[in-house]
């Protein structure tokens, strides 16, 4: 296995605009990744296998509800650091950037959020300590694009709730202690539900045959007359509105983890570039290199920026979907393009598992499509600027 000598491109000096605990954040997310992620990621993504052990791993470097307050087991941390944190681990992969993704935004956040103080006493300092995952029950087979025509639903049988349905394409879901589920109740209203391994009827058969986050678990939640005690349901806040706050928080920390994505792609392509001779000189000196890599370090930077900008409003409380979805949006396609032409500088060595390009590319195929469609969150920005919904 390769040393990973990956150094970040920071061409307009962004640091000087961080904290010193931002950038203590960020360089013990960046060497625990250079120590446990990049020497096994290859082989795992290989063998379409989730690392178990870096779980341990993830939580000391505060991947798990970095934002949550200390009382509750999190760091305490502001947004800038939480997207600094996915930035790293994305550089790494991104199906452990999913990984801590959901447990952080997706699990942690509704219950910190939505969930009262019995709950978030109950499983928040296990969730951050990485003693309980967690997995986050929106899309169903039939409901992606469109999560408010779901059909999984609970009812009221006095002592408890009785959940039925299904939810696809759940990262986490084969391994998971607790899903967080939306379903709906009698009169149509969608609420989150604290469902727990071992519930009788509950199962979470595993999703094979991926090209793409080949190393991280994604499965189906199948609810078949699910016994949910009443205490777990989420009772902070109901509606469509509800798991979709957890969703701008997600779609926050990926508009950073695309650009460790990106930056793993541009720096592999420079190092290469300096090094593969091809008519007696390095390939780095030639015009059509230059430009590629000139092109892929100009967009890193536009989106670090973007993010960074982005990071401070979430701080401020000011950030809106909207926002965050032109994040989401354009920083996944800025790395899509990145690994893709990064691809194109290493020649018949940037499919080999040798790099990490080709893995890159085939996981940001996801990225791009997960937690909002890249042409969804289009028509979000279009929706915010002219006042007109094209959805329906």
């Amino acid at each position: 296995m390769k040393p990973d000598l990956f150094e970040a491109p920071d061409y307009y000096l962004l640091d000087e605009l961080l904290t010193e605990e931002h950038k203590l954040v960020r360089d013990a997310a960046r060497s625990w990744v250079k120590r446990d992620v990049s020497p096994i990621i290859e082989g795992y993504a290989q063998r379409a296998e989730f690392p178990r052990q870096i779980i341990g791993g993830l939580a000391e470097i505060g991947a798990f509800g970095p934002y949550i307050p200390a009382e509750y087991g999190g760091a305490g941390l502001d947004q800038i650091s939480y997207g600094l944190i996915m930035q790293e681990i994305e550089r790494g992969d991104s199906g452990v950037r999913s990984t801590a993704s959901v447990q952080s935004s997706l699990v942690m956040y509704p219950i910190y959020a939505y969930g009262d103080e019995a709950q978030r006493k109950k499983y928040l300092p296990k969730l951050a300590s990485g003693e309980l995952m967690g997995c986050f029950g929106l899309t169903e087979p039939d409901h992606g694009s469109n999560p408010s025509g779901m059909v999984t639903n609970f009812r009221d049988k006095g002592d408890h709730f009785l959940l039925n349905g299904a939810k696809l394409w759940i990262s986490n879901a084969p391994f998971a202690d607790i899903a967080v589920v939306w379903a709906k109740n009698e009169e149509g209203r969608i609420h989150g539900l604290i469902v727990e391994r071992g519930m009788e009827g509950f199962s979470t058969p595993e999703t094979h045959n991926k090209w793409s986050l080949r190393a991280s678990a994604t499965g189906e939640l199948i609810f078949d007359n699910v016994k949910v005690p009443k205490e777990n349901l989420l009772p902070g806040k109901s509606g469509l509105g509800a798991p979709l706050g957890c969703l701008d928080s997600a779609r926050y920390g990926i508009a950073w983890g695309a650009i460790g994505a990106a930056m793993d792609c541009y720096d592999t392509a420079l190092r290469y570039s300096k090094e593969r001779i091809q008519f007696d000189k390095p390939i780095g000196a030639t015009q059509l290199q230059q430009k590629k890599l000139a092109e892929m370090v100009t967009e890193i930077t536009k989106a670090q920026l973007l993010a960074f900008r982005l990071g401070q409003l979430k701080n401020e409380g000011r950030a809106t979907t909207a926002q965050i979805s032109m994040a989401k949006r354009n920083n996944v396609e800025m790395a899509l393009n990145i690994a893709r032409e990064a691809r194109q500088v290493l020649g018949g060595m940037g499919i080999t598992g040798e790099y990490p390009i080709m893995r890159h590319m085939m996981n940001l195929e996801s990225v791009v499509t997960y937690e909002g469609t890249h042409d969804i969150h289009l028509l979000i920005t279009g929706a915010d600027i002219t006042g007109f919904n094209a959805f329906k």
